[in-house]
């Protein structure tokens, strides 16, 4: 779009400059008709794409792009307004003008340059600003090709604060952008990693056939193992394309190397196997080491090209994060807040999405408490991580988790302070930084944000998870949790409505959220189901979200819509909820789960999102992995298979079976991404660095395309096309915490889901009755019935504690413990439960005095048993 100039005969006094670059070439001459480079010149979509750093927030004001500068600033470039995805081609000719005034008075220079280090400049040109429009036009010649150049006009370095505006930006010359065209690969869209051997497989074909077609299954030795015909679906609404799908569940032969024909159409090889996921849990969650803050990076952990140093511990150009101050006006003390995760592609460290993707971690680990499958967490133990934790006699993800809630408890205000108990939103650079940049070489100073009420009761929440989850690892820690969750609540519930700025989003993002009813909800559930406190039910059962539908169609939760949290550890946490009230909670999931299923069939290819373009949004991927999650959820509480069908096959979009036909996750997948927006892991900008890690989930489409470089590559994209594997598409191609937290939890399901068989018939019944309870202590007794039609000739019954319950004594069984997870296992003399039979067995013990629910699972020899 060329810029309006719509003003310019109304500016009769203004100053023209023209300026004739030479750039390689004396007379640079740009003919009438090139393509403009410049999106949104002229403001009339508000600021979008435009940023700046080191000024006040930018606004539009009578059509011009305007913002304040604060006087005192050293230099030009200590702040600026820019545009980045601004593409050169060498040798071509470019003309680049602009409006610019500024009040009182001050120097301006428009730069266009290389957007990172070491920042080479092709073209710039200065001027003067007035209160009254200055109008500056240059030509010159690319040195340099450059699909992503960064236009920054520098406007610091003035002793007075200044008014600057800009209009009618403009940038002309060089080529227009072809057309973008993805390379898909083969029509035949297919799981590129692979299917569970009794789980369902699906696939899609890409094909303008109206009628059935046939298919054939082929081994990796070219042998047809199965055929049949497939599906006709019409168009797709997310893709645009017109397809088939094609179901080969009832194949089940485990092997490697299987390819699907359609249509001439030969898919990319997978395999069928039970132990497909096995690696990814362990990948998605060696994510969270790699984006480790305060710590060297152990190069034998993780890789050698992923080693280096610590990062914002004040070692030089760092200004670290051990003593960091607070935006000007916000506090006069300092915290340190060192370690935690960086968030994403930048160095921010965000409390409101550090606490879901915490909670997501702390919730990987405590379904192995109450999920059948999950074979009492035998994937997520002690040493099944590379982390330097590992051998510590502590389950690995706890390890992990655990790096970023110290960081969490650190950003709390001091007591003795102004707003003492909340939680300070974020901390990050004072500017923006380009890409790459390791953490270690960060110069910006960082500053600490004001606190909210979202952010402090983030902490409330997970800190209320961390209370009972380590108290069986580490009592003190847990203890230093739960006191820190209860100060946040206080002091949540004393600042209400503390919201974080919106315009608070120089130098990191600013996570803004006007509504945090949720955030009550969830922390009040956490600390409800951790202290049994009835003040914190009141407030749980008080919330309207309490009976409300929470699971919304394009994404069940994330970072800004926090009660479905609450009511999945409602629905799944042991806890002395009243029956009819847990019954509710319960088929709510189920429900929602239901609906999930319906989109999922509805979906050409297969995922629990809709097909309209609202659904996909930044961050996208993360969301049908949390509809999965809810449709796991629903498994694991009802043994339900067309629940775990439906988590499973949601899988088959994030690993290729999308019109892409990519696997959004690196290193899975023989189409994968590779250029996630990082400034850590920038390998397409320095091939010194690496790529992201495997494991690690892209964004994936967001039809908004809501940076630069995306909205110029994909401008009139279908949803499902509106992806690019770039590192300069932040808006589509980040990584995150959140989005690889979720991945985390979806994997560790999907490895426990081993062949994905028949779920076998309960073959147990178990009675669990607390006898008697007193202070630091309590009374059990466990009868195990035999439901089934066969003898059980040795046994070993199996359940875990909710929060710091040891065992003391036992009698009629040996009962042993190992962090939260009992196993009473037969004596000699009662081995054998015959058919209608029962075993009876015993035991004290002790407890700090928090709540002592029944267990939700209780297995035998492996296998649920009935709870009565």
């Amino acid at each position: 779009m060329t810029p309006s100039r719509r003003r310019l005969t109304a500016l009769a006094a203004a100053t023209t400059l023209v300026l004739t670059a030479t750039a390689g070439v004396a007379h640079a001459e740009v003919p009438p008709d090139s393509p403009e480079q410049i999106r949104n010149g002229d403001f009339s979509d508000g600021t979008s794409p435009w940023f700046s750093y080191g000024t006040d927030a930018l606004a539009v004001t009578d059509g011009r792009l305007c913002t304040t500068v604060p006087g005192g600033l050293a230099n030009l470039w200590d702040a600026g307004i820019g545009q980045d995805a601004v593409p050169l081609i060498a040798g071509a000719e470019y003309e680049l003008s602009f409006d610019v005034s500024a009040s009182p008075g001050s120097a301006v220079k428009a730069v266009l340059q290389l957007g990172s280090a070491p920042y080479t400049t092709y073209a710039e040109a200065g001027a003067t600003a007035t209160p009254s429009a200055v109008h500056v036009d240059k030509t010159f010649t690319a040195p340099a090709d450059n699909p992503s150049a960064q236009l920054i006009f520098q406007v610091g370095g003035s002793a007075d604060a200044q008014t600057i505006c800009l209009d009618n930006v403009s940038l002309r010359g060089g080529e227009a952008a072809p057309p973008y065209e993805p390379n898909t690969g083969p029509r035949v869209r297919v799981n590129q990693v692979g299917y569970l051997p009794g789980g369902p497989k699906h696939a899609t074909v890409v094909t303008d056939a109206t009628d059935p077609l046939p298919w054939q299954l082929r081994s990796a030795a070219g042998t047809v193992v199965a055929d049949g015909q497939s599906t006709p679906r019409g168009v797709d609404a997310a893709s645009g394309q017109p397809v088939q799908t094609v179901d080969f569940s009832t194949f089940r032969t485990p092997g490697t190397g299987y390819t699907l024909t359609v249509d001439g159409e030969t898919s990319h090889p997978f395999d069928i196997s039970g132990a497909l996921y096995d690696r990814l849990r362990a990948d998605s969650l060696q994510f969270f080491y790699a984006q480790r803050s305060g710590t060297p990076i152990d190069g034998d952990l993780i890789g050698a090209a992923y080693a280096r140093p610590a990062g914002h511990l004040g070692v030089a150009p760092n200004q670290g994060d051990t003593d960091v101050p607070c935006q000007a006006g916000v506090c006069d003390y300092r915290l340190d807040v060192r370690g935690g995760w960086y968030d994403a592609g930048d160095h921010g460290k965000y409390v409101v999405n550090g606490g879901i993707a915490t909670y997501q971690l702390l919730n990987t680990f405590e379904r192995t408490k109450t999920a059948e499958t999950a074979a009492g967490g035998a994937g997520l133990g002690d040493a099944t991580l590379r982390v330097p934790e590992r051998g510590n006699q502590v389950p690995d993800v706890l390890d992990e988790a655990r790096w970023e809630l110290e960081f969490l408890l650190r950003m709390q205000v001091p007591a003795g302070q102004p707003l003492a108990g909340m939680v300070h939103h974020k901390i990050h650079d004072r500017n923006w930084t380009g890409l790459p940049l390791a953490p270690q070489d960060d110069p910006q100073p960082r500053e600490l944000h004001p606190p909210s009420t979202a952010a402090t009761l983030n902490l409330a929440a997970v800190a209320a998870q961390c209370a009972r989850l380590y108290a069986p690892y580490d009592a003190a820690f847990a203890a230093r949790c739960g006191s820190a969750a209860k100060t946040a609540y206080a002091a949540a519930k004393a600042h209400p409505a503390v919201y974080a700025s919106a315009a608070d989003g120089n130098g990191g993002g600013s996570y803004d959220d006007s509504n945090v009813t949720d955030e009550f909800y969830w922390a009040a559930a956490e600390l409800w189901l951790t202290t049994g406190d009835q003040a914190y039910l009141t407030d749980v059962t008080a919330s309207p979200l309490h009976t409300a539908e929470v699971f919304a169609a394009g994404g069940a939760f994330g970072w800004q819509s926090v009660a479905a949290l609450g009511r999945l550890d409602l629905a799944t946490v042991p806890s002395a909820l009243p029956a009819a009230d847990k019954t509710r909670v319960r088929a709510s999931v189920t429900a929602a789960a239901d609906r999930y299923l319906a989109t999922l069939r509805e979906q050409s290819y297969g995922l629990p999102l809709p097909g309209d373009a609202g659904s996909y949004v930044w961050g996208g991927n993360s969301n049908v992995v949390n509809n999965a999650i809810v449709l796991a959820t629903a498994f694991d509480l009802t043994r339900d298979a067309s629940y775990r069908d439906g988590a499973v096959q949601s899988a088959d979009y994030l690993l290729g079976r999308n019109a892409l036909n990519m696997s959004y996750v690196t290193g899975w997948g023989e189409q994968h991404a590779r250029n996630q927006h990082s400034r850590i892991f920038a390998h397409q900008l320095d091939p010194n660095l690496p790529n992201p890690p495997a494991g690690s989930l892209a964004g994936g489409a967001n039809a908004a395309l809501q940076d630069p470089f995306a909205a110029n590559l994909l401008a009139g994209c279908k949803p499902m096309f509106c992806y690019v594997d770039d590192i300069n598409s932040y808006s589509t191609n980040e990584v995150a915490i959140n989005w690889n937290s979720a991945l985390a939890w979806l994997a560790s399901f999907l490895a426990d889901q081993g062949d994905a068989g028949a779920v076998p018939a309960s073959r147990c019944a178990v009675t669990y009755t607390t006898h008697g309870s007193w202070s630091g202590g309590f009374t059990t007794q466990v009868t195990v019935r035999n439901t089934g039609p066969a003898a059980i000739d040795g046994w070993s019954v199996r359940w875990a504690f909710a929060g710091d319950q040891k065992v003391d004594t036992s009698w009629l069984a040996k009962v042993s413990q190992s962090g939260a997870t009992v196993t009473a296992k037969n004596e000699s003399y009662n081995a054998k439960i015959m058919p209608g039979a029962s075993i009876t067995f015993g035991l004290n013990g002790l407890t700090a005095g928090g709540p002592n629910p029944n267990p939700n699972l209780i297995t035998l020899n492996g296998s649920a048993c009935t709870l009565s």
